[in-house]
């Protein structure tokens, strides 16, 4: 049995969920997600939980088993706590900023990066002076939503806008995100004769 699949997930009391045929509506203090599953999985409520079960031990039954049971849990936990990412916005000169439903970023190129945010998603964006010890951070986002696929395929749009810099670090990254910066030209690794 897939270790994730046959834990059953618990549903808060403040959580409705509905379940029909093969569609799952969760609903909770954060919103409304939807999610149709896939027709041999089955999700059925038992005693305040969820529990997903598989028709088969197949290979590929095994797999969809562990796949709808997170996705299902990141549902619950969704309209419940919801989720969030950081992303760093560094470099001299560079900014962000909401205006509206937009993020508005100035990220190195001749012309403004504005991207829509989607609906269900909010953007918290906090600026830094430039002090001694750190030159190059302009900006830190906090993008907060309900939905755990939707966030993190927009954050990496966002990303995608002005990816961090292998050699001097500028950009845009995860907060969690370490970058190994090269050494350049001028670092020599060897004497020449």
């Amino acid at each position: 049995m897939s270790r994730v699949g046959k834990l059953p997930i618990p549903v808060p009391p403040e959580v409705t969920v509905d379940i029909q045929d093969h569609h799952i509506t969760v609903r909770g203090p954060k919103g409304t997600l939807e999610r149709d599953i896939h027709p041999d999985i089955t999700v059925r409520k038992n005693n305040g939980a969820l529990v997903v079960e598989r028709p088969t031990d197949s290979g590929r039954h095994k797999a969809l088993h562990g796949l709808t049971r997170a996705l299902v849990a990141n549902m619950v936990k969704g309209v419940t706590e919801g989720f969030q990412k950081g992303l760093e916005v560094r470099g001299v000169g560079y900014r962000a900023e909401v205006r509206g439903n937009k993020l508005v970023m100035q990220v190195g190129y001749s012309h403004p990066v504005e991207l829509e945010i989607p609906p269900g998603l909010s953007v918290e964006v906090q600026t830094f002076t430039p002090t001694q010890e750190n030159k190059f951070l302009s900006a830190r986002l906090t993008v907060r939503g309900a939905d755990k696929q939707r966030l993190g395929d927009w954050c990496a749009e966002v990303r995608r806008a002005r990816p961090a810099d292998p050699y001097k670090g500028k950009g845009i990254r995860y907060t969690t995100e370490v970058i190994h910066l090269k050494p350049g030209k001028t670092a020599k690794s060897g004497e020449r004769k």
